[in-house]
C-alpha cells in the first residue's frame, strides 16, 4: 500500500476514534474489495469470502478503536480477514469433501505455449509448498507487503517471515531444477 493511502487511512481512522462514527464507511468503500479478494485467496469461495469480510467489519468495528498505528490500518484489516479466512480453511478441511473440491481449484492445465507452460509449472509447484510459505509469497509477491507488514498480518516476528520467504524460493528453486531436468529442458 502506498505512503499517501496509508496516512489517509490514518486520519480516517483518527476521525472515528475521535468519535465521528460516520468516517466508517470511508474506510469500508476503500477496503471492501481488496478485503474480499484477499478471503478469496485463501477460501476460493465467493460466497464463504463475502459473509468473513462482513464478520471481519463487525471485528473492525468494535476494535478500531484499540488501532494503535492509525496509518497500519490495511494491513491491521488484513490480518483480522486472513485469520477469519484460515479459521474458515481449518473447518472445511475436516470435511473430507470439501477438501477434495478445494484441492481441484488449484488444478492447473497443462499448455502447448512455453511460457504459459513455464507460469503453469512454477503454480503447481507453489501449491506443493508448505501452507505459511505459500501465503508468505503471496503476501509479499502478489500483495506486495513488506516484511515487517507480512509479519504483522500473520502475527510472526520478521525473522520467521524472512525465514519463511527464504526457504520458500530456495524449495521453489530445487523443485524447478528438478523438473525441468526431468522434462530435459
Amino acid at each position: 500500500m502506498k505512503t499517501t493511502e496509508k496516512v489517509f487511512d490514518g486520519l480516517v481512522v483518527l476521525e472515528y476514534q475521535s468519535g465521528n462514527k460516520k468516517s466508517f464507511p470511508i474506510l469500508v468503500n476503500r477496503h471492501h474489495l481488496r478485503l474480499c479478494k484477499q478471503s478469496y485467496r485463501y477460501t476460493m469461495d465467493i460466497e464463504a469470502s463475502k459473509d468473513i469480510v462482513q464478520d471481519s467489519w463487525k471485528v473492525i468495528m468494535n476494535k478500531l478503536h484499540t488501532l494503535k498505528e492509525p496509518n497500519s490500518f490495511g494491513s491491521w484489516a488484513t490480518k483480522i480477514v486472513t485469520r477469519k479466512s484460515l479459521d474458515y480453511i481449518s473447518k472445511v478441511k475436516r470435511d473430507k469433501a470439501k477438501i477434495n473440491d478445494y484441492s481441484r481449484e488449484y488444478e492447473v492445465d497443462v499448455a502447448d505455449d512455453t511460457r504459459e507452460s513455464d507460469l503453469k509449472l512454477l503454480l503447481s509447484v507453489i501449491k506443493e509448498l508448505p501452507e505459511n510459505q505459500r501465503m508468505v509469497l503471496r503476501l509479499f509477491y502478489l500483495e506486495e507487503y513488506s516484511l515487517k507488514e507480512i509479519g504483522e498480518i500473520l502475527d510472526i516476528s520478521v525473522g520467521t517471515t524472512k525465514s519463511r520467504l527464504f526457504h520458500a524460493r530456495e524449495r521453489l528453486k530445487t523443485i524447478l531444477k528438478t523438473r525441468k531436468n526431468e522434462k530435459g529442458y
